[in-house]
Order: C-alpha cells, then sequence, then structure tokens
C-alpha cells in the first residue's frame, strides 16, 4: 500500500476527478473487504468432530491447548508441512524463549493454506527460518528487558510511574507468545532460559501488595496482569480486585488479558460473568473505573466469539474494553494491517484501539521488532481515519523510563540507531537519584536496517562485550 500523496493535477485534498476525468483513490479504503465470521473449526483434521458446544466451552479449550510439536501435528494433520514442523522444533531447541501453548480457538484464526507466511504463526509459533541469523539479539537485549523486577516493591508489584502500579498475579497464560516481554518468569523452562519463580506464596503475595498499596494514597491505578488474569480462578481474582476497590485511593483498574482473545469461552463462563458483574457494580457505587486491557495483533483474529465476549464485559458494567496490541515486523507493521484490526476491533468487538507497543529488547527478538523511524512513519500513516479517541498510540516502552509516544523522542542516531529519550518522574528505585530527570536514557534500533557503518559499531560493542 502506498500512503505518498499523490501528484499531478489533481487536488491533494479530497478525492477529485483529474483533467482526464479519473478519481484518485484515497490510500486506505473504508468499509473493510473482510468478513467478520468465526472461522470453520472443522477444516482443521483434530477438529473435524468439534460440536459448537464443545467448541464454545472453556473447558473444552483448556483441555485441547496445543502444548507441543506432536499435539500441534495432530490438530492440523497434513497441513503443517514437514518442513515447517522441523523448522518449529529446531526454533523451540535453539531459540524460543516461550514453550509452545496454543489453544484452539487461536490456532483456528491462522490461515492453513500458508502457514509458513501467515501473520499469526510467526509469533504464536515462530520458527527458527524467521530469525535473523545475523543480529538474533541486539547486544543490549535482557531478559527483563523493562527491568520491572528490579522496580518491585513487594514480589511481583512493579511501581514504575508515579501514581500507577503493575500486580503480577501469576506465572502462566492461556497460550504463549513468541514476544512475550516476560519471558524470564512466564510460562515453562525453554532450552535457552530457565524461568524465574515467584519465592513467596501466591496468597502472602497478594496480601502483601494490598498492605503496599493501603499506606501508598500516592498511587491510585493498578493493572492487575501476570501472567494473564484469565488463568487466576474467577474465585482469588474477584476478592483481589473487590479488595483494591475498598482502598480509598485507588481510582482505576484495569484487568489485562490476551486470554479474552485467545480463549473468549472463558469469560462467557456464568460463575465468571457474575463474578465480573459484581465487581463493576462495586465499581461504579465507589466511583472506580474498571476497564479490561487485551492483546489483539491481527484483524483475522477479531472473530465473533471475541466480539460476544467484549460485549459481555461492556453490558455488565465494564467501563472500557481495550486494545493493547504490539508492533510485530510481519504480523502488523503496515498502514494497512493496523487500520484493518482497527476498524475490526471498533466496528464489531466494540473494543478501544489504544496502544501498540514497539516490542521490547528480548533475546532472540531482532526479526520482530521495527525501528522508531518506522514506527513514527506508521503513526503518521494511520492518523485521520480513525475516530480521535479510537486512534491508537504507537509507544516505545523505554528501559527504566515507561511509555513514550514515538515521537516525543529527543534525540535520534539513526546512524548507529540510538534514540534518546527523557522524562518527568522518578521510578520507584531513582526516588533518591537527584539525575533522574536529567539523564537521557537510551533504546536500540534493530541493527539490521542500520547503514553499514552502524552495523560496524555495533559489531565492534559486541565483540568488546564478550571480551568483558
Amino acid at each position: 500500500m502506498s500512503l505518498v500523496p499523490t501528484t499531478g493535477t489533481s487536488s491533494p485534498h479530497s478525492s477529485q476527478p483529474s483533467a482526464t476525468g479519473s478519481v484518485a483513490e484515497q490510500p486506505f479504503r473504508y468499509p473493510l473487504e473482510r468478513a467478520f465470521t468465526e472461522p470453520d473449526w472443522t477444516r482443521f483434521p483434530g477438529y473435524r468432530g468439534v460440536t459448537k458446544e464443545e467448541w464454545e466451552s472453556a473447558l473444552w479449550q483448556r483441555k485441547n491447548t496445543v502444548k507441543n510439536l506432536k499435539e500441534l501435528k495432530e490438530a492440523l494433520g497434513g497441513l503443517l508441512s514437514d518442513e515447517l514442523a522441523l523448522d518449529i522444533e529446531k526454533d523451540q531447541a535453539e531459540r524460543a524463549t516461550m514453550s509452545i501453548l496454543v489453544t484452539p480457538h487461536m490456532l483456528n484464526t491462522m490461515n492453513e493454506h500458508d502457514l509458513r507466511n501467515d501473520p499469526l504463526r510467526r509469533y504464536m509459533l515462530p520458527a527458527f527460518s524467521d530469525r535473523r541469523t545475523d543480529w538474533a539479539s541486539h547486544p543490549r537485549a535482557s531478559r527483563d528487558s523493562l527491568h520491572e523486577q528490579e522496580m518491585w516493591v513487594v514480589e511481583g508489584l512493579t511501581h514504575r510511574y508515579p501514581t500507577k502500579v503493575l500486580a503480577e498475579m501469576l506465572s502462566t497464560c492461556p497460550q504463549y507468545c513468541g514476544h512475550c516481554t516476560r519471558m524470564d518468569l512466564i510460562g515453562n523452562n525453554v532450552p535457552q532460559v530457565k524461568k524465574l519463580k515467584f519465592q513467596v506464596a501466591q496468597k502472602d503475595r497478594l496480601s502483601q501488595m494490598l498492605d503496599y498499596l493501603r499506606k501508598t494514597p500516592s498511587v491510585r491505578d493498578v493493572v492487575v496482569s501476570g501472567g494473564d488474569i484469565a488463568n487466576l480462578p474467577i474465585q482469588q481474582l474477584e476478592p483481589f480486585v473487590s479488595a483494591l476497590l475498598d482502598i480509598e485511593n485507588i481510582r482505576d483498574i484495569r484487568l489485562a488479558s490476551k486470554g479474552l482473545m485467545g480463549i473468549p469461552q472463558h469469560f462467557l463462563q456464568d460463575e465468571v460473568i457474575v463474578a465480573l458483574e459484581r465487581l463493576a457494580k462495586k465499581a461504579f457505587s465507589r466511583n472506580v473505573n474498571l476497564a479490561l486491557h487485551t492483546h489483539v495483533n491481527h484483524a483475522n483474529q477479531v472473530t465473533p466469539l471475541l466480539g460476544r465476549a467484549a460485549k459481555k464485559l461492556l453490558e455488565i458494567g465494564f467501563r472500557d474494553v481495550r486494545n493493547q496490541g504490539v508492533l510485530l515486523r510481519g504480523v502488523n507493521d503496515s498502514a494497512k494491517n493496523l487500520l484493518d484490526l482497527c476498524f475490526m476491533l471498533q466496528d464489531f468487538a466494540r473494543i478501544t484501539p489504544y496502544y501498540f507497543y514497539m516490542c521490547d529488547m528480548i533475546p532472540n527478538s531482532e526479526h520482530w521488532r521495527v525501528s522508531v523511524g518506522e514506527a513514527q512513519k506508521l503513526q503518521h500513516d494511520i492518523m485521520g481515519y480513525l475516530p480521535g479517541f479510537a486512534t491508537p498510540r504507537i509507544v516505545c516502552d523505554v528501559p527504566f523510563v515507561g511509555k513514550r509516544w514515538i515521537h516525543q523522542v529527543a534525540e535520534y542516531d539513526r546512524e548507529r540507531g540510538i534514540s534518546y529519550w527523557t522524562k518527568n518522574y522518578r521510578t520507584g528505585i531513582e526516588l533518591q537519584d537527584p539525575e533522574a530527570l536529567s539523564r537521557r536514557y537510551e533504546y536500540f534500533d534493530p541493527i539490521f536496517l542500520l547503514p553499514e557503518s552502524g552495523q560496524n559499531y555495533w559489531r565492534e560493542q559486541a565483540a568488546a562485550q564478550v571480551k568483558a
């Protein structure tokens, strides 16, 4: 899709006939040329006999979640080529930071006719050949690239922003994304990564979190995440959120769940709906904003089941359902893909496009990451089509800083791919640091995009790092 302004004799302000009578087309066309339908799961050999009742059961989805290559072959049959299967197996052995875990619902949103190039396969079931061979990892990549654990005030509670905290409730999800920013903590061990584990019993951890929030009146906003709250039994989630609502200074609560998209069946269970409705009513009576944030990266994932689950949350009193996607090369790194996704969310699921994060600098992620310059262009190219409140911001989560709109960069060395950022607050580990607000913080572009001089610079840096 070309987003370069039309040149010639026609007006640049609107689609008007030119001297030859032709009409200049908009760079992006609306309405969308795609259907809002639930893909037919019986096209997969492993799901041919699955009934609608079974498919819409959260229990069935969890029992049949694909956990390894053998189960993937059983689900896909001949649709999974031997070549791609071996490629995924090699990736699991040598590059993957997350183990295989894909719900049948998510598998059903993939294109079985071209799994090799399918955008959802590319980030849910990465193959070895997808990754860079020159720069698999950036030299500055790290397991906890956002330094969240350094900012834990109690185990699992990250206090990075002055008025906001992140509560990591658990270390599992209904499905594992290859690009997971919390790959050091979430999920099962893989050959490349021995995962960290929470040391404090969950009941005690949650109690410590609540105690900290009760004695810290500067905090008004809590993101309840993990892992994924869809994996936390509702009998444990409800009392924790209810206790948050009893803390006078808490005014915003956001439940974070990719599970809304990966296993929407969970949010359509009667006991879950009843419990979440109690929380929504209590939040409204306490003048607290209760919302759910999900994680949808491609328009193909917006199906009627997702729409039903999101609509149910709004019906029972949630203020908003918002989407926080991740900008991934080969998945959604074009204006058309981003706009397709945003309009599908808005038009059919009533999910508000909110953020697109640049992929964080974890190991073996270079093939997914885009540069700050590319992100700036994408932000420019999606403006003007969506309502202002539903036009997502592309943000860079800068280490030791936090979310920054990509045009807030203070300085940008494009030759070496280093962007410099500033901030206007101290994180929880900088309260005694007099230079925190004057320091410049660095973020790094993928090296393969740099000119040869920039790549040589990083070769020297990498060599020095190995020597040290």
